[in-house]
């Protein structure tokens, strides 16, 4: 018998090591925080930008899901929620709401931001080149864009017009655009009509608004409640016949007049890129945030058709793209 428990003895002892071999790492587990609903074009940009690097979710890392709809008074507890899911990286996109509820949620979990306001104003990191803390990203700056997409909305609505721009007044930068868009109206000559819509209820009564004041045309802001919005926005363009320009390209695919905005998808891949370089054990502080270098616009011509504009030849000139 003892003979027996010697030999069994040893055959654990040689067995143990291997069993404990064989036993696998936990897989990390990514958050990503949207303030928009489940986007396709967002979560598979952001999937390139990681299994570029190696990462494939379901393989060698999982992500965690959370989702506002555009309600951003839900970020905060969605962003402590993923925290409490001990997530080892927060990925906080399209918007700074997002953002800042991630911050708000922990100084420790490494943040990964894409947003269109300037980072440091929010309190976000220290500078562009080196964030200096948990959080880094790519900062999309939309006021220098607002100027731009002013000057291409009056090159097709008559001279001397009320002009409106569609904002979201529960956005914490959204003084600062609306204080950019009115310098620009005026360098135009125009006059800025403001229009708030907070809500997905709100936008129907914002365009209502628009259609009673007779602007000749409008400029719709980049913010994460509009892209998820879209197809009602460009619906409603086309109803009340408003010429609309957007901020992003998927306005225009939906049926929209004209974008000018930046190339969204390849944003979504640089989130996911940073992403598995600090799973790869770089620092958010020492990873500068990266600003856009190009920019794309696009003009629907059949849209221009059935609102009885001509667009001049100059302008289709200067598009990257026309739908006809």
């Amino acid at each position: 018998m003892r003979r027996r428990q010697f030999v069994a003895s040893l055959a654990a002892a040689a067995a143990a090591p291997l069993a404990v071999g064989a036993e696998k790492a936990p897989v990390p587990v990514i958050g990503f925080l949207s303030s928009i609903e489940r986007d396709d074009n967002t979560i598979n940009g952001f999937r390139s930008g990681l299994s570029g690097l190696g990462y494939l979710e379901g393989q060698n890392i999982l992500i965690e899901y959370r989702f506002a709809n555009g309600d951003y008074a839900r970020l905060p507890a969605l962003a402590n929620e993923l925290v409490s899911r001990d997530v080892v990286l927060i990925a906080a996109l399209p918007s700074s709401p997002a953002a800042l509820a991630a911050q708000a949620a922990t100084s420790k979990v490494p943040i990964v931001f894409l947003l269109g306001a300037d980072p440091v104003q929010l309190g976000l990191i220290a500078s562009y080149s080196r964030p200096g803390a948990n959080i880094t990203g790519v900062s999309v700056i939309v006021n220098s864009l607002t100027a731009k997409r002013i000057e291409l909305l009056c090159e097709v609505v008559p001279p001397s017009a009320l002009i409106a721009e569609l904002v979201n007044p529960s956005n914490r930068v959204v003084d600062e655009e609306v204080r950019a868009a009115e310098v620009a109206a005026r360098a135009f000559g125009r006059e800025l009509l403001v229009v708030g819509a907070s809500a997905k209820n709100e936008i129907a009564l914002a365009f209502e608004t628009i259609s009673r004041r007779q602007a000749a045309g409008l400029v719709v802001w980049q913010e994460a409640l509009f892209l998820e919005q879209r197809q009602e926005i460009v619906a409603l363009a086309a109803r009340h016949r408003v010429p609309t320009i957007y901020p992003w390209r998927r306005f225009v695919e939906s049926g929209g007049l004209m974008s000018y905005g930046t190339v969204a998808p390849e944003f979504y891949r640089q989130v996911g890129i940073y992403a598995a370089r600090i799973l790869n054990g770089e620092r958010p502080a020492e990873l500068p945030v990266i600003q856009p270098t190009a920019f794309e616009l696009l003009i629907n011509l059949k849209t221009a058709k059935e609102l009885g504009l001509t667009i001049p030849p100059t302008l289709l000139a200067r598009a990257d793209e026309v739908i006809e």
